[in-house]
């Protein structure tokens, strides 16, 4: 990665110096898993990522993230929007809806921020959602072409979707947690809840 490249930005990472830095997404897996495995592929990675974000009741500045990627022959974003519903409802509830908005990610051409019609207010608009009926809840787009070549992909007929979500946040939300920071204490009397 070019040291201009926004990934690297200081005001999103952790640096120890000039080239050593803590991970802010679990994407770095994913060329790996292009490398060592021939479309159809599926791939899913998890992990601790760091980031410069505060440590409040919605913020952490480490946290768990799963990403995941798929590459095939002829994948769109309507595959990516589908994808995404049924997963959201599985997680959620079958009655929520998605949307898709425009959003910059790195590694992905075009991306998306993906949200959900608010849980608590049913997209009426309450606290939670501030007024909006939605809430954000993960980053996606379809694999950006030079990932696909750089990771030696090279059938143009071959596309792919991915997207990235932090684990603690959809756990706040779907147990109706009010302070990420309860994650962290390890209060057994929290933990053993779930």
């Amino acid at each position: 990665m070019p040291r201009n490249h926004p990934a690297r930005d200081a005001q999103d990472t952790f640096y120890f110096d000039d080239s050593l830095l803590l991970r802010t997404h679990c994407s770095s897996v994913q060329p790996h898993a292009m490398e060592g495995m021939k479309p159809p592929i599926r791939a899913i990675s998890t992990g601790k990522v760091y980031r410069r974000d505060p440590f409040d009741a919605t913020h952490s500045p480490m946290f768990y993230q799963v990403d995941v990627i798929a590459v095939e022959e002829g994948l769109t974003m309507g595959d990516l929007k589908g994808t995404l519903d049924v997963f959201l409802k599985r997680i959620f509830d079958k009655s929520i809806k998605t949307r898709l908005r425009p959003g910059f990610f790195p590694f992905v051409e075009p991306g998306a921020e993906v949200d959900i019609s608010c849980i608590f207010c049913g997209g009426k608009g309450c606290s939670t959602c501030k007024g909006s009926g939605w809430i954000e809840i993960l980053g996606a787009g379809m694999v950006h072409p030079k990932v696909l070549r750089m990771s030696g992909i090279t059938d143009p007929r071959c596309t792919g979707f991915a997207w990235g979500m932090g684990i603690d946040r959809v756990a706040i939300l779907k147990y109706g947690v009010d302070d990420i920071r309860l994650f962290f204490e390890n209060d057994l009397r929290f933990l053993q809840q779930f």
